[in-house]
């Protein structure tokens, strides 16, 4: 079992040499990289999580979150490769699912949009690029080799070798060629917010009709 950790160690080290040209030497990737050291602390956590020691999985993964400003669930799955780059602010929900060759900047999230048990995070495919404050919510999947652009709002399906960019996000190129854009029907975020805000407000509505009821 440890020759693993040591072989995904070194995998993870060569990952982040490829893709993070500030990258002077090993030694500093495995001591001195946040997103190096999550990844590894991830690996323990889960290890220790997928054995029903919940307590120490859960430890491992707060201690992580000290350390790097990086929160990763123990439950979630990580595949090969994965570089998280700075990664402060980065939160990885419990049924997240991530595979190989993936690149996280800072202030990602792959969360879910609501209190339901069972699958609400999304699955990350192979080769996937997220970029800085990009927000992936739901238990949908990013296709693989796609790409999140910085500060974007996921919140459905991405196909793969596509470009998702916006809130919310919208797909504007795939498999190497762009995507007509309809500049008349784009979802305005403002009268979005309004929306939401309207909901809660008759929720709130009902739910003190109902006490009137009660008293």
């Amino acid at each position: 079992m440890l020759s693993v950790f040591f072989k995904r160690a070194r995998e993870d080290i060569a990952a982040f040499k490829e893709r993070d040209p500030a990258a002077r030497s090993s030694l500093e990737i495995y001591f001195l990289y946040p997103g190096a050291k999550a990844v590894r602390m991830h690996r323990r956590a889960n290890f220790f999580f997928r054995h029903g020691r919940f307590f120490l999985a859960r430890w491992i993964s707060q201690r992580c979150v000290r350390k790097t400003g990086i929160e990763i669930h123990p439950a979630a799955q990580i595949g090969r490769r994965l570089v998280i780059d700075h990664g402060t602010g980065v939160v990885i929900g419990e049924t997240a699912e991530i595979g190989d060759n993936v690149t996280i900047y800072q202030g990602v999230t792959l969360g879910g949009t609501g209190k339901q048990m069972g699958k609400r995070h999304p699955t990350i495919g192979n080769g996937v690029m997220i970029g800085a404050g990009a927000k992936v919510l739901g238990p949908f999947k990013v296709g693989d080799n796609s790409q999140i652009a910085a500060g974007a709002v996921v919140l459905s399906e991405v196909p793969p070798n596509s470009t998702a960019v916006g809130v919310p996000a919208r797909v504007v190129k795939q498999d190497g060629k762009r995507l007509a854009l309809d500049q008349v029907h784009v979802p305005d975020p403002i009268s979005q917010k309004f929306c939401k805000m309207e909901c809660e407000l008759e929720g709130l509505k009902e739910r003190l009709a109902k006490l009137e009821e009660n008293d």
